[in-house]
């Protein structure tokens, strides 16, 4: 469990935990795999959030889950992309947040993982919160924890 101090200097800067869904690359869950690999050919992140045509969060794709189906016993085939798409082959069982989020439990679940998907009640996306902003917001308690507070050891 969080010190009130320390959740109250992580919380300080919670605003800019999330990286808000309108600047998020993402897929639909229906384009196919040709226009996947060019979407995160170009963005250059490993994996991104897949959604439904109303906005729902449905998985998230990587660049691996698209080579793996071209890869076979002869060679590499192409051909697929064009005739599977995002659904068939993006990874389901993702965690997500539910916005507003607790910073502890944020903190629990991005020791595993680059960013959480955060969503709304109804399951909409509404963006990530990425390890680096939360690690932003470590790097500045660290180094404003001694100009806030006086710290003592206890027992002395």
């Amino acid at each position: 469990m969080l010190s009130a101090t320390v959740r109250r200097l992580l919380t300080a800067r919670e605003n800019k935990f999330m990286i808000p869904a309108d600047v998020v690359a993402n897929v639909q869950e229906s384009n196919n795999l040709e226009h996947a690999l060019l979407v995160l050919t170009k963005i250059g992140y490993a994996k991104i959030p897949v959604l439904d045509s109303d906005g729902r969060f449905k998985g998230l794709l990587s660049l691996p889950m698209i080579t793996n189906q071209m890869l076979g016993l002869d060679g590499i085939d192409t051909s697929v992309l064009g005739t599977m798409t995002v659904r068939d082959v993006m990874e389901r069982d993702v965690a997500t947040i539910k916005a507003p989020y607790d910073v502890e439990e944020v903190l629990r679940l991005l020791i595993d993982r680059n960013f959480l998907v955060v969503v709304d009640e109804k399951n909409h996306f509404m963006g990530i919160v990425t390890r680096r902003e939360v690690m932003k917001s470590v790097n500045y308690m660290v180094h404003t924890l001694g100009e806030q507070y006086s710290l003592t050891p206890k027992g002395k």
